[in-house]
């Protein structure tokens, strides 16, 4: 992973589906929009955006719902 342009740390809520988040998420201006893409934060509980480079953290404390 490189340096991340920024760091966003989301909870369990903030999750789309089984660990996933998206981005370029809802607080980000629509001037720096970029195709959606969703990140898998199952590993490790953090991923990067490819496009933007915004890194996505789980919140300490924060676990991931279960799966089936």
């Amino acid at each position: 992973m490189t340096q991340p342009k920024s760091v966003v740390e989301v909870t369990a809520k903030d999750l789309q589906g089984q660990g996933v988040v998206f981005c370029p998420n809802p607080k980000m201006p629509l001037w720096s929009n970029h195709p959606r893409v969703f990140i898998d934060l199952t590993h490790g509980g953090e991923g990067q955006c490819a496009y933007c480079g915004t890194a996505y953290r789980l919140k300490a404390g924060e676990v991931l719902p279960a799966g089936h």
